[in-house]
Protein backbone atom coordinates (compact mmCIF):
# COMPACT_ATOMS: atom_id res chain seq x y z
CA UNK A 1 0.00 0.00 0.00
CA UNK A 2 1.39 3.25 -0.99
CA UNK A 3 1.91 6.29 0.40
CA UNK A 4 0.47 9.69 -1.42
CA UNK A 5 1.67 13.00 -0.11
CA UNK A 6 -1.25 15.08 0.63
CA UNK A 7 -2.17 17.83 -1.68
CA UNK A 8 -1.63 21.03 -0.62
CA UNK A 9 -4.43 23.45 -1.21
CA UNK A 10 -4.42 26.20 -4.09
CA UNK A 11 -5.54 29.77 -3.20
CA UNK A 12 -6.32 31.93 -6.06
CA UNK A 13 -6.73 35.54 -5.69
CA UNK A 14 -10.28 36.39 -7.20
CA UNK A 15 -10.04 38.45 -10.05
CA UNK A 16 -10.43 42.50 -9.87
CA UNK A 17 -13.80 42.44 -11.06
CA UNK A 18 -15.06 40.55 -8.45
CA UNK A 19 -13.56 42.18 -5.80
CA UNK A 20 -15.01 45.23 -7.30
CA UNK A 21 -18.34 43.85 -7.40
CA UNK A 22 -18.04 42.62 -3.74
CA UNK A 23 -16.77 46.15 -2.55
CA UNK A 24 -19.25 47.85 -4.03
CA UNK A 25 -21.80 46.02 -2.48
CA UNK A 26 -20.71 45.78 1.19
CA UNK A 27 -20.18 50.05 0.56
CA UNK A 28 -23.89 51.11 2.02
CA UNK A 29 -23.81 48.64 4.90
CA UNK A 30 -20.21 50.00 6.01
CA UNK A 31 -21.30 53.61 5.60
CA UNK A 32 -21.85 55.55 9.30
CA UNK A 33 -25.90 56.08 9.05
CA UNK A 34 -27.69 58.21 12.13
CA UNK A 35 -26.98 57.60 15.64
CA UNK A 36 -29.79 55.94 17.92
CA UNK A 37 -31.50 58.13 20.20
CA UNK A 38 -31.21 56.23 23.31
CA UNK A 39 -32.43 57.62 26.75
CA UNK A 40 -29.07 58.77 27.62
CA UNK A 41 -29.04 61.16 24.33
CA UNK A 42 -32.87 61.81 25.22
CA UNK A 43 -32.02 62.85 28.26
CA UNK A 44 -28.69 65.30 28.20
CA UNK A 45 -29.85 68.95 27.10
CA UNK A 46 -28.86 69.97 23.84
CA UNK A 47 -27.67 72.55 25.17
CA UNK A 48 -26.97 74.93 28.38
CA UNK A 49 -29.96 77.24 29.31
CA UNK A 50 -29.34 80.40 31.22
CA UNK A 51 -30.79 80.46 34.78
CA UNK A 52 -33.54 82.31 36.07
CA UNK A 53 -33.39 84.15 39.36
CA UNK A 54 -37.55 83.51 40.34
CA UNK A 55 -36.98 84.72 44.31
CA UNK A 56 -38.67 88.12 43.68
CA UNK A 57 -41.27 86.53 41.67
CA UNK A 58 -44.53 86.03 43.45
CA UNK A 59 -42.73 87.52 46.81
CA UNK A 60 -45.46 88.75 49.33
CA UNK A 61 -44.60 91.67 51.77
CA UNK A 62 -43.56 90.59 55.34
CA UNK A 63 -41.92 92.07 58.30
CA UNK A 64 -38.07 91.63 57.55
CA UNK A 65 -37.62 91.58 61.01
CA UNK A 66 -38.49 90.83 64.79
CA UNK A 67 -37.90 94.53 65.53
CA UNK A 68 -40.51 95.90 62.36
CA UNK A 69 -43.08 93.32 63.77
CA UNK A 70 -42.68 94.96 67.22
CA UNK A 71 -43.17 98.70 66.12
CA UNK A 72 -46.12 97.53 64.01
CA UNK A 73 -48.13 96.03 66.47
CA UNK A 74 -47.32 98.86 68.84
CA UNK A 75 -48.59 101.46 66.31
CA UNK A 76 -51.32 99.82 65.46
CA UNK A 77 -52.47 99.23 69.04
CA UNK A 78 -52.08 103.24 70.10
CA UNK A 79 -54.14 103.95 67.04
CA UNK A 80 -57.12 101.38 68.07
CA UNK A 81 -59.15 104.93 70.17
CA UNK A 82 -62.44 103.72 71.05
CA UNK A 83 -62.25 100.31 68.25
CA UNK A 84 -59.21 98.70 66.97
CA UNK A 85 -61.25 96.75 64.17
CA UNK A 86 -60.67 99.57 61.58
CA UNK A 87 -57.13 100.07 62.74
CA UNK A 88 -56.06 96.41 62.47
CA UNK A 89 -57.25 95.92 59.07
CA UNK A 90 -56.19 99.34 57.23
CA UNK A 91 -52.53 98.48 59.01
CA UNK A 92 -52.27 94.87 57.73
CA UNK A 93 -54.51 94.91 54.73
CA UNK A 94 -54.37 98.54 53.01
CA UNK A 95 -50.80 99.59 54.35
CA UNK A 96 -48.59 96.82 54.75
CA UNK A 97 -50.34 94.38 53.09
CA UNK A 98 -49.10 91.65 55.09
CA UNK A 99 -52.58 90.03 54.82
CA UNK A 100 -55.71 89.56 51.77
CA UNK A 101 -59.16 90.52 53.07
CA UNK A 102 -60.00 86.88 53.14
CA UNK A 103 -57.48 86.22 55.13
CA UNK A 104 -57.70 89.02 57.06
CA UNK A 105 -61.30 87.62 57.50
CA UNK A 106 -60.46 84.45 58.66
CA UNK A 107 -57.80 85.13 61.24
CA UNK A 108 -60.49 87.49 62.87
CA UNK A 109 -63.51 85.14 62.45
CA UNK A 110 -60.62 82.66 64.32
CA UNK A 111 -59.83 85.53 67.07
CA UNK A 112 -62.94 86.22 67.69
CA UNK A 113 -63.88 82.30 68.52
CA UNK A 114 -60.64 81.86 70.98
CA UNK A 115 -60.53 83.19 74.42
CA UNK A 116 -59.13 86.12 75.21
CA UNK A 117 -59.07 89.73 73.15
CA UNK A 118 -59.52 89.32 69.50
CA UNK A 119 -56.80 91.77 68.81
CA UNK A 120 -54.35 89.71 71.10
CA UNK A 121 -54.97 86.24 69.31
CA UNK A 122 -54.52 88.21 65.90
CA UNK A 123 -51.52 89.63 66.86
CA UNK A 124 -50.49 85.94 67.78
CA UNK A 125 -51.35 84.38 65.05
CA UNK A 126 -49.60 86.47 62.46
CA UNK A 127 -46.57 86.45 64.91
CA UNK A 128 -46.30 83.03 64.74
CA UNK A 129 -46.99 82.62 60.97
CA UNK A 130 -44.17 85.07 60.06
CA UNK A 131 -41.17 84.28 62.59
CA UNK A 132 -42.57 81.44 65.06
CA UNK A 133 -42.65 81.38 68.98
CA UNK A 134 -40.62 84.26 69.05
CA UNK A 135 -43.13 86.54 66.34
CA UNK A 136 -45.94 85.42 68.18
CA UNK A 137 -44.24 86.83 72.05
CA UNK A 138 -42.86 89.86 69.92
CA UNK A 139 -46.48 90.95 68.49
CA UNK A 140 -48.07 90.35 71.80
CA UNK A 141 -45.50 92.44 73.68
CA UNK A 142 -45.58 95.08 71.09
CA UNK A 143 -49.55 95.14 71.24
CA UNK A 144 -49.43 95.30 75.30
CA UNK A 145 -46.14 97.36 76.72
CA UNK A 146 -46.31 100.76 75.39
CA UNK A 147 -50.24 100.86 75.12
CA UNK A 148 -50.15 99.50 78.74
CA UNK A 149 -47.69 102.39 80.09
CA UNK A 150 -49.87 104.96 78.40
CA UNK A 151 -53.35 103.91 79.86
CA UNK A 152 -51.74 103.80 83.27
CA UNK A 153 -51.15 107.48 82.40
CA UNK A 154 -53.94 107.89 81.30
CA UNK A 155 -55.75 106.74 83.97
CA UNK A 156 -54.27 108.90 86.91
CA UNK A 157 -55.02 111.81 84.75
CA UNK A 158 -58.74 110.80 83.98
CA UNK A 159 -59.09 109.99 88.03
CA UNK A 160 -59.20 113.41 88.64
CA UNK A 161 -61.02 115.02 85.38
CA UNK A 162 -63.32 112.28 84.94
CA UNK A 163 -66.45 114.43 85.71
CA UNK A 164 -65.28 117.46 83.92
CA UNK A 165 -67.83 117.90 81.28
CA UNK A 166 -65.35 118.20 78.42
CA UNK A 167 -63.59 114.57 79.30
CA UNK A 168 -67.02 112.73 79.26
CA UNK A 169 -68.19 114.64 76.09
CA UNK A 170 -64.86 113.58 74.09
CA UNK A 171 -65.53 109.90 75.11
CA UNK A 172 -68.93 110.45 73.91
CA UNK A 173 -67.51 111.24 71.12
CA UNK A 174 -64.79 109.05 70.58
CA UNK A 175 -67.55 106.00 70.91
CA UNK A 176 -69.44 107.54 67.78
CA UNK A 177 -66.37 107.66 65.78
CA UNK A 178 -65.47 103.89 66.95
CA UNK A 179 -69.27 102.76 65.95
CA UNK A 180 -69.04 104.10 62.18
CA UNK A 181 -65.25 102.82 61.50
CA UNK A 182 -67.01 99.22 62.91
CA UNK A 183 -69.51 99.89 60.20
CA UNK A 184 -67.32 101.24 57.59
CA UNK A 185 -64.87 98.12 57.56
CA UNK A 186 -67.88 95.88 58.16
CA UNK A 187 -68.79 97.14 54.85
CA UNK A 188 -65.27 96.80 52.97
CA UNK A 189 -65.10 93.06 54.23
CA UNK A 190 -68.19 92.46 52.93
CA UNK A 191 -67.16 93.06 49.09
CA UNK A 192 -64.97 89.68 49.85
CA UNK A 193 -68.02 87.32 50.65
CA UNK A 194 -68.72 87.32 46.75
CA UNK A 195 -65.45 84.88 46.80
CA UNK A 196 -66.62 82.49 49.13
CA UNK A 197 -67.10 79.46 48.81
CA UNK A 198 -70.97 79.50 49.76
CA UNK A 199 -72.10 82.29 47.46
CA UNK A 200 -73.18 85.82 48.08
CA UNK A 201 -76.33 85.05 49.16
CA UNK A 202 -75.65 82.28 52.26
CA UNK A 203 -73.44 84.56 53.37
CA UNK A 204 -75.67 87.46 53.44
CA UNK A 205 -78.20 85.17 55.37
CA UNK A 206 -75.87 84.09 58.16
CA UNK A 207 -74.55 87.86 58.54
CA UNK A 208 -78.97 88.77 58.72
CA UNK A 209 -78.73 86.16 60.91
CA UNK A 210 -75.68 86.71 63.37
CA UNK A 211 -76.95 90.56 63.44
CA UNK A 212 -80.49 89.83 64.59
CA UNK A 213 -79.43 87.43 67.30
CA UNK A 214 -76.99 89.84 68.91
CA UNK A 215 -78.72 93.10 68.28
CA UNK A 216 -82.44 92.34 68.16
CA UNK A 217 -82.36 89.46 70.31
CA UNK A 218 -79.97 89.86 72.54
CA UNK A 219 -78.19 86.53 72.66
CA UNK A 220 -75.03 85.87 74.58
CA UNK A 221 -72.02 85.47 72.13
CA UNK A 222 -71.25 82.14 73.54
CA UNK A 223 -74.73 80.49 72.04
CA UNK A 224 -74.34 82.72 68.98
CA UNK A 225 -70.57 81.54 68.09
CA UNK A 226 -71.28 77.87 68.11
CA UNK A 227 -74.88 78.11 66.50
CA UNK A 228 -74.43 80.32 63.68
CA UNK A 229 -70.43 80.02 63.81
CA UNK A 230 -70.71 75.85 63.71
CA UNK A 231 -73.53 75.94 61.23
CA UNK A 232 -71.81 78.37 58.79
CA UNK A 233 -68.50 76.19 59.21
CA UNK A 234 -70.19 72.57 58.37
CA UNK A 235 -71.77 74.32 55.00
CA UNK A 236 -68.35 75.57 53.94
CA UNK A 237 -66.65 72.70 54.15
CA UNK A 238 -69.38 70.93 52.57
CA UNK A 239 -68.65 73.12 49.48
CA UNK A 240 -64.97 72.69 49.61
CA UNK A 241 -63.62 70.23 47.08
CA UNK A 242 -61.99 67.09 48.37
Amino acid sequence: MGIFPLAEPVYRHPSPRLMAASHSAMAPALQPGPRPRTMACLAAPAMPTASIDTSSIGERPRPHSLRELFWAFTWLALQGFGGVLAVVQRELVDRRRWMTNEEFMEDWAAAQILPGPNVVNLSIMVGDRHFGARGALVAVVGMLLLPMLLVVAVAAVYAVFATHPMVVGALRGMGAVAAGLVAGVGCRLAASLGRHPLGPLPCGLIVVTTFAAMSVLRLPLAWVLPVVGGAACALTWRKLPA
